[in-house]
């Protein structure tokens, strides 16, 4: 046997080796399905637009823009803290106030723009996609969905080693995607709902591993 072909050998035996090491990832089929996860109530936030109504006294009633200091003016009460305040409760808290004003007061609040979430409910993807972007969450929305609204993949993608990041109790964990399947052969096995702060990316193709 020539020294060429132990040099050869050899080489094929660390390039199996770093794949081997680099292929550590768990498969996305390991991760919980975004049903299962439970949504957070949510809390009002500076930004926010929310709808007052107060029934039966339309004049009280309007629509306002949480300040930079977490509060709102109210008509009669004046300064009301909402920042930090679920919906329910801070109609709980103008119902009281108005008390001493009104009889019996009903009093709803909606958020109808819920801009101070507006970031933090966006699916990322990044690396090589024909358009690296950030996009609104909307519910039903898949892997697939986000990597051709993203432009799809390019030529240097390795789209077999893409990774789907997805924050699970507070720390966020990676999970292997095969968007090459996906795309190609119509396999959907990774091809999972997304939920809000879902991180894609798709790596470029690398020499050592015969990707080029």
């Amino acid at each position: 046997m020539t020294s060429f072909t132990f040099m050869r050998m050899g080489l094929v035996a660390i390039l199996g080796l770093l794949v081997t090491a680099c292929a550590g990832l768990p498969s996305s089929a390991e991760m919980p399905p975004a049903s299962e996860l439970e949504a957070e109530p949510y809390e009002i936030g500076v930004g926010d637009t929310i709808s007052i109504h107060v029934w039966r006294n339309p004049e009280l009633g309007q629509s306002i823009v949480v300040r930079p200091d977490g509060y709102i003016s109210m008509p009669l009460m004046g300064d009301v803290k909402a920042e930090g305040k679920k919906p329910e409760q801070l109609a709980a808290e103008i119902s009281d106030n108005l008390g001493e004003f009104i009889r019996t007061p009903e009093v709803t609040v909606m958020v109808t723009n819920p801009l101070s979430k507006e970031f933090r409910n966006r699916i990322r993807v990044t690396g090589q996609v024909g358009a690296p972007q950030s996009v609104a969450f909307q519910p039903g929305m898949t892997v697939l969905d986000v990597v051709l609204m993203a432009g799809g993949v390019t030529d240097f993608a390795a789209d077999n080693r893409a990774i789907l990041h997805r924050e699970i109790n507070g720390e966020y964990k990676s999970f292997g995607l095969d968007l090459e399947a996906i795309l190609t052969d119509g396999d959907m096995r990774t091809n999972h709902s997304l939920q809000p702060g879902d991180v894609i990316s798709v790596p470029r193709k690398q020499l050592f591993r015969g990707e080029l």
